[in-house]
């Protein structure tokens, strides 16, 4: 996992997609792993509809998730301006090099900690290793299990109520993603506002939770945060196609409370 976090993580001084955001503009060149992870969150971002994009970050500095004050809504005109630099279509592959346009920056939040607990699963596998959980910060779980351990339960949180919990879930060798805007977000003129934002309308999600199982987590990961930007309506839409060719199901709860499953997911809650 440190090593994900040395060689991938946007965060990371001199790892690639330090340098391909550092170096906006020119080609530069990476590795199999960054190109392929690239290339796959693409997709993912096509299935979404364009609400999941890797190069959100100028819009995350617009809103000022990285000031610790003088928050302030940004314009009409702002928001316009820095959705001209947020495309994932404009990341540029040829081979091993990596092309972004300039201000563009990708950011890793969405999809690294879930790659790498991925990582790690296919390496217990491989020594293995049959019955462990990975818990990588709550929002990216992964459930190993044999015979001798067949399920792992795990609880998921009411992000209005931290005492409470929604309900629990029993997972055999899948995973488990959230996304969910209770940990950060920005108070302005009296208001809330979460950290996952639209690409589309340059705008927080007002939702309060989606979660995701699947049979990885970098998936489930991608597919939380793509899809806490759709309404309830769109979402069971969009999970019944998602069901089909991912085999994922999920639940989302709105901001007003109300939270609906796609068609497979009750099978999971422990009764």
């Amino acid at each position: 996992m440190e090593e994900i976090d040395t060689r991938y993580n946007s965060y990371s001084e001199d790892s690639f997609i330090d340098r391909i955001n550092r170096q906006a503009g020119r080609f530069v060149e990476t590795d199999e792993t960054t190109v392929g992870l690239l290339n796959r969150l693409n997709k993912l971002s096509d299935e979404l509809e364009d609400e999941y994009d890797i190069t959100v970050m100028p819009l995350i500095r617009l809103w000022g998730f990285y000031k610790s004050e003088k928050w302030r809504v940004p314009s009409e005109n702002e928001i316009k301006e820095t959705l001209a630099r947020v495309g994932y279509r404009s990341v540029q592959t040829e081979g091993m090099w990596v092309r972004i346009e300039p201000g563009q920056e990708i950011i890793t939040g969405s999809f690294l900690k879930a790659f790498a607990v991925d990582k790690v699963a296919e390496q217990m596998r491989r020594a293995g290793i049959g019955d462990a959980i990975i818990n990588a910060g709550g929002s990216s779980i992964c459930a190993l299990n044999n015979e001798a351990h067949p399920d792992w339960e795990i609880e998921v949180d009411d992000t209005e109520e931290e005492e409470q919990s929604l309900f629990c879930l029993r997972l055999a060798n899948r995973c488990y993603s959230t996304s969910a805007a209770n940990n950060t977000y920005l108070h302005i003129d009296g208001k809330r506002y979460g950290h996952i934002l639209s690409p589309k309308s340059g705008y927080p999600s007002e939702n309060r939770q989606v979660g995701i199982i699947s049979h990885d987590a970098m998936t489930g990961d991608v597919l939380s945060t793509g899809l806490f930007n759709f309404d309830k309506t769109a979402f069971l839409q969009k999970m019944e196609y998602l069901s089909r060719k991912y085999d994922v199901e999920g639940f989302m709860t709105d901001k007003n409370g109300d939270t609906v499953f796609s068609a497979g997911f009750k099978k999971y809650i422990v009764s």
